[in-house]
């Protein structure tokens, strides 16, 4: 393992850990170059679904783009990175337990949207909003209608079960 810091390749593992689903091993690692520590994270590598593009090409599925399009949606939201992987987690395992070999990249985004709008509303939206391309104003105010209505009958319905 190459030290982030100064390129060394000789290192020491200082602590290994389990993640909460022991699907992940986390490593603590010490540079025996420069001193320093670092933390490395093992998963198993699994054969993921192609995903297939809108315009029809193909390409292998990618963790991490669905983790970059998560953080830019909840960009500057009282939300913490843990989160944030743990949904990128759940999304790569439903794939993974679906068993297909390929998988539509609407099928991906949906996933993604619905577990933004569990999250949180305002990622969700933002997300939605470039996902679904809104063409015009209109389209994203009947976005934000559903949703209130969704927020007003989830409401509602919660006041009828205190009563």
């Amino acid at each position: 393992m190459k030290c982030p810091f100064c390129g060394d390749f000789d290192n020491k593992v200082v602590d290994s850990r389990l993640s909460g689903e022991s699907d992940v091993i986390r490593r603590r690692r010490e540079c025996l170059g420069c001193g320093r520590r670092f933390t490395t994270y093992e998963r198993v590598e699994d054969i993921l679904p192609m995903v297939i593009k809108k315009d029809g090409r193909r390409e292998p599925f990618d963790r991490s783009k669905i983790l970059s399009g998560i953080q830019i949606a909840c960009q500057k939201r009282p939300i913490s990175v843990t989160a944030l992987e743990e949904m990128a987690d759940r999304i790569e395992k439903a794939l993974q337990e679906k068993g297909d070999k390929e998988i539509k990249s609407s099928t991906i985004g949906e996933t993604v949207m619905q577990e933004l709008h569990d999250l949180d509303e305002v990622a969700y939206v933002r997300f939605a909003s470039v996902y679904r391309s809104f063409k015009d104003i209109n389209e994203f105010m009947a976005e934000l209608k559903d949703l209130l209505s969704e927020e007003e009958s989830r409401r509602l319905a919660e006041e009828k079960v205190r009563r």
